[in-house]
């Protein structure tokens, strides 16, 4: 089978209906974000649209729900916005579509060319922790796209967040091309360029505001759903344990408070823990969970407490601290607050006493049934 032209690959996706543009090809149809096409010495370059379509908003909102989030990218390739000429910036970004929607949205009125790398549909920073947005990949793209036969300068603008897994040095000794370390945000860009791709202080500051933290937390509520289904039958099947072996009556009274105890963990870990970050004692994020975690089960117990007894209140209160910690921790690899390194260093101290502490909501739980 021959490979598709270049421009084909870019900018067309699958059609089953009739062609609306020139540019079209047989089978396929152009991505609603292309509105049009620039000529250059190589190839026509698709031109996209600035603005936002519904599709694309509904797209974002799925992203953030977690569904098909890995699958959401853009195909890789050379791409533009406005008119742009030789002397043109480049700015380089990757192929994951919230991350490239963001960028397009921040170019309205710029005569820019969009260097779209393949990071696997992977965002900039987590890309280049992962050096998938990488030296090799930046000089790879340049040369593919024949970015030297597009434009007359050798310059290309990175994303700051991308510096964690390309050598400036590299790239130019690989392509020919200079990097310029862009700012962390992409609404930054226009001051960027206006100020001669120079950036001020504020531009390289990485902020996690209250807004910035929130928007990550559907993600992690989504993920937690199918274990949680598990978690329901294994609380249920742990409730009824007891004297009589096993109760019906017993398993669905002392399962439910089981399963509002672990919900309660989730909520205190994926929700709370992020949205008071900054306020929660302790740099660890298991900490910071386990604290969450031991607030909202004492609140639980508090509800429950006519329904409970001292071993009872403590296996409880086990089971939301065991929770509220792990989830609390898995919030680390979405936050600018700690490396690579630095995760896994917390994950190997706090999962094995995570471990222990659900082992003991477990022991605890069951064995407050035999207490009575």
């Amino acid at each position: 089978m021959q490979p598709k032209p270049a421009e084909e690959i870019a900018c067309c996706e699958p059609s089953y209906g009739p062609q609306s543009s020139p540019y079209e090809r047989s089978g396929y149809r152009l991505c609603l974000f292309v509105e049009d096409f620039v000529q250059t010495p190589v190839r026509p370059v698709p031109k996209v649209k600035t603005d936002l379509s519904s599709i694309d908003i509904f797209g974002t909102i799925k992203t953030r729900l977690n569904i098909s989030r890995m699958n959401y990218k853009v195909a890789p390739g050379l791409y533009c916005v406005g008119n742009p000429n030789p002397k043109s910036p480049v700015l380089v970004t990757a192929n994951y579509k919230l991350t490239f929607d963001v960028l397009r949205k921040q170019l309205s009125g710029l005569d820019v060319w969009i260097l779209v790398l393949d990071t696997q549909g992977i965002n900039v920073w987590c890309s280049a922790g992962k050096r998938i947005f990488s030296t090799e990949e930046v000089v790879r793209s340049v040369r593919h796209s024949c970015l030297d036969q597009v434009v007359a300068h050798r310059k290309l603008i990175l994303p700051q967040l991308s510096a964690t897994g390309v050598s400036a040095q590299q790239v130019k000794k690989g392509c020919g091309f200079e990097v310029v370390w862009g700012p962390v945000r992409a609404n930054d860009i226009k001051p960027f360029l206006d100020n001669g791709m120079k950036a001020e202080p504020e531009m390289r500051q990485v902020t996690f505001s209250f807004r910035e933290r929130v928007v990550l937390i559907p993600v992690e509520l989504t993920q937690i759903l199918k274990p949680l289904l598990w978690l329901i039958v294994i609380a249920f099947l742990l409730s009824g344990i007891g004297w009589d072996v096993f109760s019906i009556k017993a398993a669905w009274l002392r399962g439910l408070m089981l399963i509002a105890a672990a919900v309660t963990g989730i909520i205190s870990g994926a929700v709370l823990a992020p949205a008071f970050l900054p306020w929660i004692p302790t740099r660890t994020f298991a900490l910071k969970g386990g604290i969450t975690g031991l607030i909202t089960g004492a609140g639980i117990v508090w509800l429950l407490w006519e329904k409970l007894d001292g071993w009872g209140a403590l296996g409880l209160i086990f089971c939301t601290l065991a929770i509220s910690s792990y989830m609390a921790m898995n919030f680390t690899g979405s936050t600018p607050f700690t490396s690579m390194s630095g995760v896994e260093k917390e994950m190997r101290k706090a999962i094995p006493l995570q471990m222990i502490a659900g082992l003991m909501a477990v022991v605890v739980w069951v064995g407050s049934a035999f207490a009575r």
